[in-house]
């Protein structure tokens, strides 16, 4: 299979500043912290991208509504013929702020963890933050303000999986993505909450029998790679006529980790790495150039280097659209070639 690794999608964390306090937050973000990245610091690493590629770029956080010039960096990534995603947990958004998202984002994700309030808001850790995301969903669809639905996932909400995707639909998201966590940041005092392999595997098969009846949005897991092998196994063995949907800022859906292959993440400090849950970091963008990181960084060849994958992977059919997760291999066997630990196949 020839495989292309240009950029397609990057996630730029332009402050570490959060009013939230997620029990999952990769960054452990807080109001305590300080932004690092200047706009120049940010616009200097856009402008080296662009002239090789022209990825869709995500502003995320922490919370990236805080930064004052969200939206000058915003409107500096279209002059570069670039498209914007904004990442918000929305509960900074009104009609005034909803309007200079409209004029100045291309897409915004929104970040709802459970059906209801009680659900949202412990893992949240903060009251009344389901009710301010809703409304922003709810200014979103009013204004016409294209929006997904990101929902992190643990033993403590996984029983509320299809009524998130149920209430996400009835907010008029275009889009509705299921995260499986992976144990980073504040997401390590978790660990033991996170969802059984057992659990992972009925999961991703009920994802996939709701995604053959789901006709008016895109739906898709996420750090969830063995979903791709899934779908394969289920359509063979039911004779079922799979054809895998895209959304238009998604990086193609064609393979189930591309960490480091077509997505990048860089962090509020500058630092770049694979995706945004991965442990490690391939260089640093006020110490080197983005593309030379892209190119040449040991991590990012390996993870591009199929057959440097353990030996399971490396053998495996799915190889080439699953692939496994590589930051959840590291964060659980501190080796991000090793066998992905929620591998069933």
């Amino acid at each position: 299979m020839e495989h292309n690794f240009d950029l397609k999608w990057l996630a730029f964390e332009i402050t570490p500043r959060c009013n939230l306090n997620c029990i999952h937050c990769r960054t452990n973000a807080s109001m305590n912290l300080k932004d690092v990245l200047t706009y120049k610091n940010i616009t200097d690493a856009v402008d080296e991208i662009s002239k090789e590629f022209k990825p869709v770029i995500v502003l995320t956080g922490g919370e990236p509504l805080l930064r004052e010039d969200v939206f000058d960096i915003a409107d500096y990534i279209r002059s570069k013929g670039m498209r914007v995603g904004l990442a918000t947990n929305g509960t900074l958004v009104d009609d005034k702020k909803a309007e200079k998202i409209k004029d100045h984002i291309d897409i915004v994700s929104l970040s709802i963890d459970g059906s209801n309030s009680t659900i949202h808001d412990n893992f949240r850790n903060i009251g009344g933050a389901f009710e301010r995301t809703v409304n922003a969903a709810r200014i979103f669809r009013k204004l016409g303000i294209n929006f997904i639905v990101n929902s992190s996932f643990t033993k403590r909400n996984q029983n509320d999986i299809e009524n998130t995707y149920k209430f996400a639909k009835s907010l008029g998201a275009s889009a509705w993505y299921m995260f499986m966590i992976v144990p980073t940041g504040r997401g390590v005092n978790i660990s033991n909450e996170l969802i059984s392999k057992e659990d992972y595997k009925k999961i991703l098969k009920w994802h996939f029998y709701m995604e053959l009846e789901e006709k008016d949005i895109f739906v898709r897991p996420t750090c969830a790679p063995e979903y791709y092998a899934v779908c394969d196994i289920e359509a063979r063995k039911n004779s079922i006529d799979y054809k895998r949907r895209n959304l238009s800022f998604s990086t193609g859906g064609a393979k189930g980790c591309i960490a480091g292959q077509n997505i990048a993440f860089i962090n509020y400090e500058g630092n770049v790495k694979p995706c945004s849950y991965f442990l490690r970091y391939a260089g640093n963008i006020l110490q080197e150039s983005f593309l030379d990181i892209w190119h040449n960084s040991k991590i990012f060849k390996d993870m591009r280097d199929f057959s440097s994958y353990n030996k399971k992977c490396a053998a495996c059919r799915y190889i080439d659209v699953c692939g496994g997760c590589r930051a959840r291999a590291d964060a659980y066997y501190g080796d991000y070639l090793a066998i992905d630990p929620y591998c069933f196949l």
